[in-house]
């Protein structure tokens, strides 16, 4: 049977949940959600929280808190999602596109001063910091421009510790739940605020959670209870799951250590989300050569905003050179050892 690159964490606890929800009519947003952010709240110690449709739906609030001019700056990173561009657009604002720094997947503060600088000078109204792959960039750094900073966690979650509070530099924090998110309740977002504030976010954030959130949020921009239901399991087992990852990967590590492909530069704080490996050239011949051990591997990047090529590559060359060179492998808590170790003979393997 073919090894799939990327698989939910699903497993009996979550189908159960799934199911009661459904048992009981728990439909559309109601109890689970408020449990959901109950438990999110004590674990990561934010102020506020609230349960969405959508990571595309909550970085539109996000940013509509800020009210930023038409044609305004958005800085985002070259590797960010494809939908950060299309809200930006529906805001009618205007993408600042960064590269990130060499042999990383990450921003900081000398990328950051370096996008601002292009852009002949000005500085954008906002900044959006993906955390690509779960790498985390430097949010402390950047955030000490002075510029509001939207944090997006959806990859990265768990990447200090499953159960201390998440070190955010941002104003508002995305978590996204979708498929390929760390945390999965088969679509959905968490927005959230931490307990300090960036420059110019505190009515922004106001203007998010006013009052009573659960009551004032349109129902329709809700995360339904059985999406929240499978979500709350997800967080609970978390730990168990990064274990497992942590595991994998440093069987991977060990065969990529002994091939000619390089490992993304990065810090202790990663919580595995997926095991990319920059190839010294093309991927054609190695994603040929897996698809022969019937292991499936994919372009760590295609579905970002310069995978897709919808940034011209001499904007960000380090980005664009990721792109075209780096490949992600199966990680997923559910992949047992011994599929885990044919695919760590693949890697040492790699032609």
């Amino acid at each position: 049977m073919k090894i799939e690159v990327f698989s939910p964490t699903i497993r009996r606890k979550e189908m159960d949940a799934v199911l009661t929800a459904l048992v009981e009519g728990k439909i559309g947003p109601g109890e689970q959600a408020k449990i959901l952010i109950q438990n999110f709240k004590e674990r990561t110690r934010c102020d506020h929280c609230l349960p969405l449709r959508s990571p595309a739906l909550a970085l539109y609030l996000a940013l509509k808190s800020l009210d930023l001019n038409k044609g305004q700056g958005v800085l985002i990173s070259a590797l960010s999602p494809l939908y950060y561009l299309k809200v930006i657009s529906d805001l009618d604002l205007i993408p600042i596109y960064c590269d990130v720094a060499s042999s990383t997947a990450m921003l900081n503060r000398e990328t950051v001063e370096n996008a601002i600088a292009s852009n002949s000078g000005s500085p954008p109204g906002c900044i959006i910091l993906h955390h690509s792959l779960g790498f985390l960039s430097d949010g402390p750094g950047i955030s000490e421009l002075g510029i509001p900073l939207i944090e997006d966690w959806s990859k990265s979650y768990g990447s200090a510790s499953p159960d201390a509070p998440i070190e955010t530099s941002g104003f508002l924090t995305i978590i996204g739940l979708e498929e390929r998110d760390m945390l999965t309740s088969g679509g959905g977002a968490l927005l959230y605020s931490a307990k300090h504030r960036n420059a110019g976010s505190s009515d922004a954030v106001n203007k998010v959670f006013h009052g009573n959130y659960q009551q004032n949020l349109v129902p329709e921009y809700g995360l339904p209870d059985m999406n929240a239901a499978l979500a709350l399991v997800q967080i609970k087992e978390l730990s168990k799951h990064l274990s497992k990852r942590k595991e994998i990967a440093q069987v991977y590590t060990q065969s990529a250590l002994r091939t000619k492909h390089k490992l993304i530069v990065h810090s202790d704080e990663y919580n595995n989300y997926a095991f990319p490996l920059i190839l010294e050239k093309g991927m054609k011949d190695v994603k040929t050569y897996a698809r022969r051990k019937d292991i499936s591997i994919e372009s760590a990047f295609e579905n970002t905003l310069i995978g897709a090529g919808l940034i011209p590559p001499e904007q960000c060359p380090e980005a664009y050179s990721l792109s075209l060179r780096t490949v992600v492998f199966p990680i997923y808590p559910r992949l047992g050892m011994t599929d885990a170790g044919k695919i760590a003979k693949l890697i040492q393997a790699l032609p």
